[in-house]
């Protein structure tokens, strides 16, 4: 009988389980009446949607499983120390939130109990608990009647945490979700007098998550810069929480912090905000800074992250980041985009070729956005470069990449090749970079070979998608491009085959409204065993 159907039955029978009165009843145990360990939670929220919580409005970034996982209590929290002497409105507001919540999901609920969801929650309920704790628009009774509320369930969410986080039960929980499960779980042991086995539990789960999810250059196994953002923002939680608690900081955790926060700054561009790849907006600058700071990331950043496989290069003011690698493995695949050898441009703090970006919430954006077109690669007979199933994960994808650089004082050659059209066509793309005068001269070359002549003629598109803010317009008879970044550079685009043409185009990269925006687009065929397009792209005057 195969594995998966053996996994599938138990999680099915834990669930009923779970959504039993007597495993409700099970969870009943004595509730602490304080807290021994509060860990502070420092980062920042978004005054104004705690304004609009106050005012009765769910602002449109909130997605169902943020509303379960309470980080919109940050958003409260800012609101209150905006208003000041006012502050009892955000309070009063999320202290409604709280008891509405426990009210209506008092039960184990498949959802709103998952382990990763429960696990932020328990973490935020407990570093936040200062700002809601004690309300003086309210009578004693009052307040005390909410204590009681709020650690009932409290205990009761942590007790099931506990028996979700064992080997039997959690076969389907992996990344993010593992982390803040086990997050939540050892802020529930530290704030709990006796529950240090808690403790224990929660530090040999995120042994075993570090060791599953951070590859050896310091990324997230899903290539994901959003997603290593994340992961950092958790290792420095449970560092802090530790430390609050009087614990030492565990080496392998400190050596991951270490590892983690040189490759997010590797994702970092002058404008102090993230490359768009794999599933990432360009995030907040101030956070990401933060983030950066808290972990003790000083110094000249990374130029490689050999084992996810991407490489950066820069001269003068030009950065450009490039994906070499291979496609994750299941089941970090789940949210990774179609983009082999897909490239960004920025100059100083400007962006000029980006990929299309993702949306925070929207599954249909998310699943159209993963599309090889929608980033600054090659595309043949106008399919993705790996294939994407229903399931959300790959199926056709590289088995085989490669990538070198040479570089010296005056110039750098970056070279990168993925087989992951062989499947279907034989083909196998090489991507040439070359970037010289001081970062002014930027040559591409894109190379089709196969063993043997295509059977028939085969359609090549290549794709440069520009920033919003970049104004473009073509020249002679649309035989070249002209680019204008906002601070004045101007650009100019050529290229050796193909026919250019200036198309629409969309940029997610930031919030949850698409931006128009231009790409240019090169078309041609091949039908031979080597083909190749010329392109340069060189600074104005």
């Amino acid at each position: 009988m195969p594995v998966h159907f053996l996994n599938t039955l138990r999680h099915r029978a834990s669930q009923m389980t779970y959504n039993s009165a007597l495993y409700n009843w099970s969870l009943n145990a004595p509730a602490p009446d304080r807290m021994i360990v509060r860990p502070v939670d420092p980062w920042p929220g978004n005054p104004e949607a705690g304004l609009a919580l106050c005012e009765g409005v769910m602002p449109g970034s909130y997605t169902i499983g943020s509303l379960h996982g309470f980080g919109w209590l940050r958003d409260l929290r800012a609101y209150a120390h905006q208003k000041g002497a006012q502050s009892h409105i955000a309070r009063t507001q999320a202290r409604g939130m709280i008891r509405q919540w426990i009210h209506e999901n008092a039960r184990w609920n498949a959802q709103s109990w998952e382990p990763g969801l429960l696990g932020q929650r328990i973490a935020l309920w407990i570093s936040t608990y200062d700002f809601f704790a004690d309300c003086p628009q309210e009578t004693q009774q009052e307040n005390n009647a909410f204590q009681d509320l709020f650690f009932d369930s409290l205990c009761k969410q942590a007790c099931h945490l506990s028996r979700a986080l064992t080997p039997a039960t959690d076969n389907k929980l992996y990344g993010l979700s593992a982390l803040r499960a086990a997050k939540g779980l050892l802020y529930a042991g530290l704030a709990f007098e006796g529950r240090e086995s808690w403790i224990e539990q929660a530090l040999t789960r995120l042994y075993n998550e570090i060791d599953a999810q951070i590859a050896g250059d310091g990324s997230h196994k899903s290539r994901s810069p959003a997603n290593l953002l994340k992961a950092l923002q958790l290792l420095i939680d449970i560092r802090m929480a530790l430390s609050a608690g009087g614990y030492p900081t565990p080496e392998k955790l400190q050596h991951a912090i270490d590892r983690t926060g040189h490759a997010l700054q590797f994702f970092r561009y002058h404008d102090k905000k993230l490359a768009v790849f794999n599933g990432a907006q360009e995030g907040n600058a101030d956070l990401i800074e933060s983030i950066l700071t808290q972990a003790g990331i000083r110094g000249k950043g990374l130029m490689r992250l050999p084992s996810t496989g991407f490489e950066k290069i820069s001269m003068g003011r030009t950065t450009i980041v490039m994906d070499c690698g291979k496609a994750p493995l299941r089941p970090y695949d789940i949210q990774a985009h179609a983009a082999p050898l897909a490239f960004e441009m920025c100059y100083g703090r400007e962006r000029l070729f980006v990929n299309c970006g993702t949306h925070p919430s929207d599954p249909e954006w998310q699943s159209a956005l993963r599309a090889t077109a929608a980033h600054n690669t090659l595309s043949l007979d106008h399919r993705n470069a790996f294939e994407i199933r229903e399931d959300g994960h790959f199926s056709r994808k590289s088995e085989k990449t490669s990538a070198l650089r040479e570089e010296t004082k005056n110039a750098i050659l970056l070279e990168a090749s993925h087989d992951g059209y062989e499947p279907i066509n034989g083909m196998t793309h090489r991507r040439r970079l070359y970037l010289a005068e001081n970062g002014d001269d930027l040559r591409g070359e894109d190379t089709l070979t196969s063993v043997i002549d295509p059977a028939r003629p085969i359609d090549i598109t290549l794709r440069f998608h520009l920033h919003p803010r970049v104004m473009v317009s073509l020249i002679r008879d649309g035989q070249e491009a002209l680019l204008r970044l906002p601070g004045g550079t101007g650009w100019r685009f050529q290229l050796s085959a193909g026919l250019l043409s200036l198309e629409n185009s969309i940029y997610l990269g930031n919030g949850t409204e698409a931006r128009k925006t231009k790409q240019l687009v090169i078309r041609g065929q091949t039908q031979s065993k080597k083909s190749k397009i010329l392109w340069a792209l060189q600074k104005e005057g």
